[in-house]
């Protein structure tokens, strides 16, 4: 059994990067009909470079690829043609660039009354809606590189984390016009950004401000809310995180690191006291960790059922047990044609995971299929193509 929930609709992707393509990649795996319009010679985003190799192979799984000059009067054709049978577009090209193409919201409601809408940008509307932004941008506008990072030292997240969660939103704000449309049979637009997203993700440090009235300081230098849960160094110069949520907890990790004095001593006898006893505390416990190998102590956490990790790399994840036991990598054949495997969308429906029916497509791959869809005839379609409106 494959997830196919939304089999029955068709997407329109206008997108690059991240941020439209992993909007495009959730309604995909959900089972939509998703068609990257692409240009002539390709989506830029598939020559990156550094850490732009990644981005279209992850994104773009189970999706349709139609390259087609949109500039063109015969390209807005096709694009005109496509939309009488799309529920979804989605886009997130520079402010302005869809409606100088003559494919604004504005341009297309009348004419496609039912059609959601989907504008993925910088930023919602407000005195910086005109700017750029990418998601390293909004991680140092909205404070998440200051959280991340040390006293002075920003750093953005390890991921793209805005980007995707942009896209993620995005996907949730097409789901609820959808079922709007259910009701009233009409179309809208839709619209989420970056700075927005990032913002939102700072929700929970903005209450803490609020409540303490205090400047709120960054991961590295905070206190945490329980006296152990760091990293700790074991003896073969490995690190391991170290989670202690709760008295129970701490009873069982005293038992199975054998530290009987640690239960006796009264100041320890709670989260908050060994908060108020953490500098000579946590000097203990580091010492204590580091004369252990990283087996033995992710042993001895498992045994004492607390939250902990040895510090892993993504290339470690190929081989990690849970994701393989339970299926959450699709074996993916990436477009130089080597195969690896990729993470699928992180829930379960009926007790099924979302599948690969599609790689990610070369350029143009469906240009033939999908115009033949839409009615035009093969000696068209032929035509098309050498004349370089259409690439296929």
């Amino acid at each position: 059994m494959t997830i196919q929930t939304l089999h029955s609709l068709r997407v329109l992707e206008f997108s690059h990067a991240v941020l439209g393509p992993a909007c495009g990649l959730v309604l995909a795996d959900l089972g939509a009909e998703v068609i990257r319009i692409e240009p002539i010679e390709g989506d830029p985003t598939r020559n990156l470079k550094g850490f732009g190799t990644g981005y279209y192979p992850f994104f773009n799984r189970n999706k349709k690829s139609i390259a087609v000059d949109i500039k063109s009067n015969q390209g807005r054709e096709i694009i005109f043609k496509l939309l009488e049978s799309t529920d979804i577009l989605i886009e997130n090209f520079a402010p302005g660039t869809m409606d100088r193409l003559g494919f604004g919201y504005e341009a297309l409601a009348s004419l496609y009354p039912t059609l959601v809408y989907c504008s993925l940008k910088g930023f919602l509307p407000g005195p910086y809606s005109a700017r750029l932004a990418l998601d390293e941008v909004v991680q140092m506008m909205s404070g998440l590189a200051y959280m991340t990072g040390p006293v002075g030292q920003p750093l953005r997240a390890g991921a793209s984390v805005i980007d995707v969660m942009g896209g993620t939103y995005g996907a949730v704000a097409i789901l609820a016009a959808l079922r709007e449309r259910d009701i009233t049979g009409k179309g809208q637009e839709v619209k989420t950004a970056l700075f927005e997203t990032a913002a939102f993700l700072m929700g929970h440090h903005m209450a803490y401000a609020a409540v303490t009235q205090q400047p709120v300081p960054p991961m590295p230098a905070r206190v945490s809310a329980w006296a152990i849960y760091r990293t700790f160094k074991t003896c073969d110069d490995e690190l391991v995180f170290i989670g202690v949520t709760s008295d129970k907890q701490w009873l069982r990790f005293c038992e199975s690191f054998e530290r009987p004095d640690w239960v006796t001593d009264e100041r320890l006898a709670t989260n908050n006291g060994r908060i108020e006893q953490r500098e000579w505390f946590l000097l203990q416990v580091a010492e204590m960790i580091e004369k252990y190998s990283k087996n033995e102590v992710l042993k001895c956490c498992e045994k004492a059922e607390l939250p902990f990790s040895p510090i892993a790399r993504p290339e470690d994840l190929f081989a990690d047990p849970q994701l393989i036991a339970g299926g959450s990598l699709l074996e993916t054949t990436l477009p130089n044609g080597d195969v690896t495997h990729l993470p699928r969308l992180p829930f379960l429906l009926h007790g099924e995971g979302s599948s690969l029916e599609m790689n990610p497509p070369k350029v143009g791959e469906h240009s033939r299929a999908v115009l033949a869809g839409a009615g035009f005839g093969a000696n068209e379609i032929e035509k098309l193509i050498r004349d370089g409106v259409v690439f296929g």
